[in-house]
């Protein structure tokens, strides 16, 4: 059993300038260091957030010359820590993008990769209306990637909504999950927190959920309240509506301690369904 470590969250308000909001993610990061952080994790769009695809595929590199992964690289080599890199544009062959979360060791090695698998094509009641798909490719394959702590399950946002990810990747051996996300304000009111507690109790895995927030271009409002989560389902930190970090201790004996208790990841059952 390892022992327990600290994990941050890093908030931030991310632009349309890619420079900039890859200096802003580094310098909190190493603020997230300066308080102990062993694991530090971006959000979703860490590097670029705008909307529609021509503006996104302007700005979207491929996974080899992407200035913000190489960046944070070498930023984990340089504080010695292991980096969620939240979520990249990714430009891939015919003009595709990829919506791709890196889980970076600390050595500045990519240990894994995941392509968002669920689209967020939405027509809210507040007006707002977005269609992802018509920018992103969606991902196919779930992933569990090792860490020195246990797996780690990785999701990004709108993947929220659809728990049998979550289970599959508890099932296969996660003990905590990472959903890098960019929340809208008039969702992430009523339904953020609720899930994500959600998520961290059915499966009784630590949940990290390293968020956006404020006003961004084009006038898009997200959530911010970046949320750690035990698997019990208690919050251990909320980062509010402000960039900034938030952390917390994290002990994967208590991810063991729970599932003995309450082993309901073992009793799934085969059923008929509904007709």
């Amino acid at each position: 059993m390892t022992s327990p470590f600290r994990l941050a969250c890093v908030q931030v308000n991310a632009g349309n300038q890619m420079a900039a909001n890859i200096e802003t993610a580094a310098a909190l990061a190493r603020a997230a260091h300066d308080d102990g952080a062993d694991f530090i994790a971006f959000p979703e769009c860490v590097a670029m957030m705008e909307m529609g695809r021509d503006a996104v595929l302007a700005q979207a590199r491929p996974e080899e010359a992407h200035p913000a992964l190489a960046a944070f690289c070498d930023l984990a080599r340089d504080l010695k820590v292991w980096l969620l890199g939240g979520s990249l544009s990714v430009l891939l062959p015919g003009d595709k993008i990829a919506n791709r979360s890196f889980l970076i060791d600390s050595g500045g090695a990519v240990r894994a990769r995941y392509d968002k698998i669920h689209m967020f094509d939405v027509d809210l009641e507040e007006g707002e209306s977005y269609r992802e798909s018509a920018t992103y490719r969606p991902g196919e394959t779930a992933m569990l990637a090792e860490t020195p702590w246990g797996g780690l399950g990785m999701t990004v946002c709108y993947d929220l909504r659809f728990p049998r990810l979550y289970r599959d990747l508890a099932q296969a051996g996660a003990m905590m999950l990472s959903v890098p996300s960019a929340f809208t304000r008039p969702t992430g009111e009523p339904h953020w927190e609720v899930l994500l507690r959600a998520r961290a109790i059915e499966n009784a895995a630590y949940v990290f959920a390293p968020a956006q927030c404020g006003e961004h271009p084009h006038g898009r409002l997200t959530h911010g309240h970046s949320l750690i989560i035990d698997p019990w389902g208690t919050v251990l930190a909320d980062g509010g509506d402000t960039p900034g970090h938030i952390i917390a201790e994290i002990d994967p004996a208590k991810v063991d301690e729970i599932r003995r208790s309450l082993p309901s990841l073992t009793h799934d059952r085969t059923y008929q369904g509904p007709r």
